[in-house]
């Protein structure tokens, strides 16, 4: 499929997991990529797209950061010339007791996976309205944008907020054919979920390295975890023409773990 051909899609915190696979996803059908993240593996993603026939730049920036926010789509449409989709992925958590939670990881926290969001969204806004193309804004919330979990105050009012811009920048650009949509992703065979399984698992239990995982994964209906690709699939649909009459929508992609 070329569903992309001539589009040029942004993506943050695409050095691995769900991003850097939401970033092949689009290089097979055809996009000009721009992968971001703040570590320099990134480029290694940027290295693969190119590898294998695409055309890939990559950004190592601070979402968190006006200026770098700014810089990463300066680049994007110096390279490419436009920006159409932009997908808000980067993200952090950290899992701990109450009192014992510091005010420097809740501020982090928020910054990167809501602050974070704002930014890049703002800037991708502008852009699309100056091209006039219209354009995509895809937001990665989480399961926890649904129902809080414990030990995660934090996380789930970042995904919660996610939710909240989404739903905002929806209604403010639905004349103007950009669509703000997001997806909360379930239990996905990433490095995040390997340090949820080792956290959580110290503090509900005596678990074992990947015993939490696997008794949670045994709960969701479809008996497994997710992939990138899984999720990348879900994203990709957003991101296109047949998506063009959805909007504000926070759409679960987590086997069936949470129904609404």
């Amino acid at each position: 499929m070329s569903r992309f051909e001539k589009k040029t899609v942004v993506i943050t915190g695409a050095s691995r997991g769900i991003g850097a696979a939401i970033a092949k996803r689009f290089s097979k059908e055809g996009a000009n990529l721009v992968v971001s993240a703040n570590e320099e593996s990134v480029h290694a993603v940027a290295d693969d797209i190119k590898r294998d026939g695409g055309r890939a730049i990559a950004f190592v920036g601070d979402v968190t950061d006006k200026a770098s926010v700014v810089a990463l789509y300066d680049a994007a449409e110096a390279t490419f010339g436009s920006v159409d989709v932009s997908i808000q992925n980067a993200g952090v958590i950290t899992i701990a007791r109450i009192e014992e939670m510091t005010e420097a990881e809740w501020d982090k926290v928020m910054a990167v996976n809501t602050k974070g969001v704002f930014l890049c969204a703002q800037e991708a806004i502008s852009r699309m309205r100056k091209h006039k193309r219209g354009g995509r804004i895809i937001n990665t919330a989480s399961g926890q944008a649904r129902e809080g979990f414990i030990f995660t105050p934090h996380y789930a009012a970042s995904k919660m907020g996610v939710v909240g811009i989404t739903q905002s920048l929806a209604k403010e650009v639905a004349t103007e054919r950009i669509t703000v949509n997001a997806f909360c992703p379930g239990i996905i065979e990433t490095d995040m979920w390997a340090y949820n399984d080792a956290a959580w698992g110290k503090l509900l239990g005596d678990y074992a390295p990947g015993e939490l995982m696997k008794e949670w994964v045994d709960g969701i209906p479809m008996k497994r975890a997710g992939t990138g690709e899984d999720v990348a699939g879900l994203v990709a649909f957003l991101a296109s023409d047949d998506a063009a009459y959805i909007t504000g929508q926070t759409i679960n992609v987590d086997g069936g773990l949470i129904m609404s």
